[in-house]
């Protein structure tokens, strides 16, 4: 019984792998498998060798049954070139099912090559029915024990190394943010010296001319004069603005006139023409005449001085921030910025990678 089954088997399977060979065409009609259940899939194959240039007409693609019985699920063909180009191989396959069991005959598939028409083998393919334990059918087994199983370190490692870089990161945003906080700025604090009003230090000069006894020496005239007239002529730049260094007696009278009464400038009048006549004609006036001249400078700036500048407020001091602690800030504000966007982007990794290991 053995051998008339082994028999049978041999000779499907010579049937199905039969090739047509003839004027150097080579067709082949193929199973994969000569026998399938119920719902199993098989492919089979259309397979033909011809020479290179050869006119092949291959029979066309079928959609939905091979045979009564057979359903094809896919089909494709192809073309390559074999045999260093000397040959040409046409291929079709179909992926075919069925759900009837009972045995198949495939009839032979028609080619025609060079107007001459070659039938390929013909296959048979056995399917069965699957078998039903009708005395268990009931017997249905309930839920099985859950498995624990152990995570491997392949499975965490990447999660560990994000929760590393995430707690480092961490750290050294923290450190950042406690930098950034306690970083008070380097201040540097410079005493000003107030700005004296122009009067009083019009005053304080002449007072230092008044004091500077070999000025007051007969000869002296001149450099006693020179540095009078330079007082009075810096406190007028100060008082009211106008380049009195540079002018002449007389230019200086006119700018006045515009400013004061004519009487006001009479004393400062009479103190620059004899300072012109000591300078340029060598004059030299009494002493009488040297102390009358002083006094009548500090009451010209008396008379003259503006009663507003006294009560301006002046700082004291100027508080300057280190270039270098704004520079340091602005860095230490740059980190923070981008230690949070990483920690961010570290923090969304890693919660997706244990979501995915535990879901």
């Amino acid at each position: 019984m053995k051998k008339r089954i082994l028999y049978i088997v041999s000779l499907i399977m010579a049937l199905n792998a039969t090739a047509v060979v003839a004027q150097n065409v080579i067709l082949n009609a193929k199973l994969d498998t000569f026998a399938i259940r119920i719902g199993e899939q098989t492919k089979a194959t259309l397979d033909l060798s011809v020479d290179s240039g050869s006119e092949v007409v291959m029979p066309p693609l079928k959609e939905q049954v091979l045979v009564d019985g057979i359903e094809i699920l896919e089909g494709k063909e192809y073309k390559e070139s074999i045999d260093e180009g000397r040959r040409d191989r046409y291929v079709q396959e179909y992926l075919i099912t069925s759900f009837d069991s009972t045995r198949y005959n495939i009839a032979p598939f028609n080619v025609v090559v060079n107007s001459d028409t070659f039938k390929s083998n013909r296959m048979v393919l056995d399917v069965y029915s699957v078998e039903i334990d009708t005395a268990n059918i009931y017997n249905i087994a309930g839920p099985g024990n859950v498995i624990e199983v152990e995570l491997t370190w392949e499975e965490i490692r990447d999660s560990v190394y994000l929760a590393t870089i995430l707690l480092f990161v961490g750290a050294l945003f923290a450190w950042v943010v406690i930098r950034l906080i306690n970083n008070k700025p380097i201040i540097r604090i410079i005493k000003i010296k107030p700005k004296l009003p122009s009067h009083i230090v019009a005053i304080n000069k002449i007072d230092e001319i008044k004091g500077d006894t070999s000025l007051r020496v007969e000869g002296n005239e001149k450099a006693y004069y020179t540095q009078l007239t330079d007082v009075l002529r810096e406190y007028l730049e100060r008082r009211f603005g106008f380049n009195a260094m540079e002018m002449t007696t007389s230019e200086i009278v006119d700018e006045l006139l515009k400013i004061k009464d004519k009487e006001s400038i009479k004393e400062l009048k009479e103190i620059l023409e004899v300072a012109d006549l000591v300078k340029f004609a060598k004059m030299h006036p009494t002493m009488y005449e040297n102390d009358r001249n002083m006094l009548n400078a500090v009451e010209f700036v008396n008379a003259t001085k503006n009663i507003e500048e006294e009560n301006i407020k002046q700082p004291t001091e100027q508080r300057i921030v280190s270039e270098r602690s704004l520079k340091q800030k602005r860095v230490l504000l740059a980190s923070v910025i981008i230690l949070a966007v990483i920690i961010i982007g570290v923090a969304v990794l890693l919660t997706t990678d244990l979501y995915n290991m535990f879901s």
